[in-house]
This record gives structure tokens, C-alpha cells and sequence, in this order.
């Protein structure tokens, strides 16, 4: 057996294709949809994953508002700063890139973004929000991931689903997910024993815990749907992800590739819930 690819450059580009549609409907009804990203410092990926943020908005119709803060910026000022685009109408969504230098706390700085504009879906509001089944932001990669799922056909009903990784930003609302989808769900981590005795047991395997090619062919069950969340570089620099990609595709049936899957999705999901933001306030 050899895995089918799942492609989520090409479902990301679908995915942005109806958020234009809707983008324009807003900005018809002279409601545009605006998404506030907050640089603070100059880390280099971070800076990359900005500038493909703000690339997104402008193919769909979002308009963008990118603050690039020194790395020295003060936390009271960035908070300061948070609170102003609370109040303004125009933004409908927020994200604060991480990581942030260690002068400002994250935790302090996710809490003060109000809930309705929590694009990211970080905040506790709406963690406790997919907790309980309420109406919320998901956070954009979990999200991604359950949109990769269903554009694969996967019967999650019954599926035993494993989550390798208990990360707040994937690993737990990822496993919140297929529960609700009525998954019998399993959560691992990097101190779990005989984790392939687990992996193994996995229709749906999630491998969130950046150690790259952790998860290996002979970890998973035949024919399973494996999601590679990892974002690693091996010894030439190149990316990779915690899955062994060539391994596990002779065993699997779907399998994300890195670069290619989850990341074009978690950027899209943004898109989503920006939509999804505007779309409340206008109502």
C-alpha cells in the first residue's frame, strides 16, 4: 500500500477561494473584514509567517494591519496597543505573533485580546468555549487538521484517533475535536510508555510533538490516516516533519506531507475565523 497524498496547498487554495466570496459580500455591505497582526522583534520565521499572513488577507480581500514593534517594546505598550484595537470597529480579528521576547508575557497578552476578536483562538474564553461544545474561535491548526480529515472522507464515528503531542495550541483542542466528532480519543506526549503500542492501535494518528521523524513505519496501524503536524529541519536544513514520511506512506492510506499539509491549512483557518469574526459583527 502507498498513501494518497493529502494536499492542503491545494485545500487551502479552495478554502481561500470561498473566503474571498465572502470577503466581498462584507465589503459590499460596507462591512470589510480587517485582521490586525502584531509583529514585536525580529525573529526570522516569525517574520516569514507574518509576511504570508498579510499575503493571504490581500488575495482574499482582508484588509490587513501589520504592527512591527521593536524587539524592545514594553509589555504595558503592547497591551496598551491590544486595547486600542479592541475598540476599533474596523479590526474583526487580532493575532499576536509568537513567540514574543522575554520581557512580555504571552499568557497576559492572548487574555487581553477580547474574545470576539481571538482569531488565533488561544484565548481561555475560547478554549473553554470547544470544552463545552459553545460557539467559539478553534485554534487554526487543529481546525485545519479537521478539514484535512473530512476532505479525506474519514469516518470519524467510532475511529480510534490518537494525538501525539498535549500542546494548548494543538495536542488538546485537537483531541477536543475528534471527540466531538465521536472519536474514541487518545492523548500521548513525549513521556508516554511504548507509545507505538498506542500509535499502532490508530486509525486516525495525529503526530503534533516536534521531534522529527518520531513516528515511524513500523508505529502505525495499516491503512490509517496520518496527519504530520511537525515542523522540523534535519542536518542539511531541510523541513521535515515528526513523522518518517517515506516509511509510513507504504503503510498508510492518507498521509500529510511537510512542507505542503498542515501548515497551508493553519494559515487558511486564519482566513476562516476572520471571515467568521466580520460576519458576527455585522450581524
Amino acid at each position: 500500500m502507498t498513501a494518497r497524498i493529502l494536499d492542503g496547498a491545494a485545500l487551502a487554495r479552495s478554502i481561500r477561494a470561498d473566503m474571498a466570496q465572502r470577503a466581498a459580500a462584507l465589503a459590499g455591505r460596507g462591512r470589510p473584514p480587517g485582521l490586525a497582526v502584531i509583529l514585536v522583534g525580529e525573529d526570522p520565521a516569525s517574520s516569514v509567517y507574518v509576511r504570508n499572513k498579510v499575503k493571504d488577507c490581500e488575495e482574499v480581500g482582508i484588509r490587513s494591519i501589520l504592527d512591527h514593534l521593536p524587539v524592545h517594546t514594553t509589555q504595558d505598550s503592547l497591551l496598551a496597543r491590544i486595547r486600542q484595537l479592541n475598540a476599533d470597529p474596523s479590526v474583526h480579528g487580532i493575532l499576536v505573533q509568537l513567540p514574543l521576547p522575554p520581557q512580555i508575557d504571552a499568557h497576559t497578552v492572548i487574555e487581553t485580546i477580547s474574545p470576539a476578536k481571538d482569531v488565533d483562538g488561544f484565548h481561555v474564553a475560547s478554549a473553554g468555549a470547544l470544552m463545552t461544545g459553545q460557539a467559539g474561535f478553534l485554534p487554526c491548526t487543529p481546525y485545519g487538521v479537521m478539514k484535512m480529515l473530512e476532505h479525506a472522507g474519514a469516518v470519524l464515528k467510532g475511529a480510534e484517533a490518537v494525538v501525539v503531542g498535549r500542546s494548548n495550541i494543538v495536542g488538546k483542542p485537537q483531541a477536543m475535536l475528534l471527540l466531538q466528532s465521536d472519536a474514541t480519543v487518545t492523548i500521548c506526549h513525549s513521556r508516554t510508555r511504548d507509545l507505538a503500542a498506542h500509535t499502532r492501535r490508530a486509525d486516525i494518528l495525529v503526530a503534533a510533538v516536534g521531534r522529527m521523524k518520531m513516528i515511524t513505519g513500523d508505529m502505525v496501524k495499516p491503512g490509517a490516516i496520518v496527519i504530520d503536524v511537525g515542523m522540523n529541519r534535519d542536518a542539511a536544513g531541510r523541513l521535515c516533519g515528526d513523522v518518517d514520511f517515506d516509511a509510513v506512506r507504504e503503510v498508510a492510506s492518507w498521509i500529510t506531507p511537510v512542507p505542503g499539509g498542515v501548515g497551508p491549512m493553519t494559515r487558511a483557518m486564519l482566513l476562516v475565523n476572520t471571515i467568521e469574526a466580520a460576519e458576527r459583527a455585522a450581524a
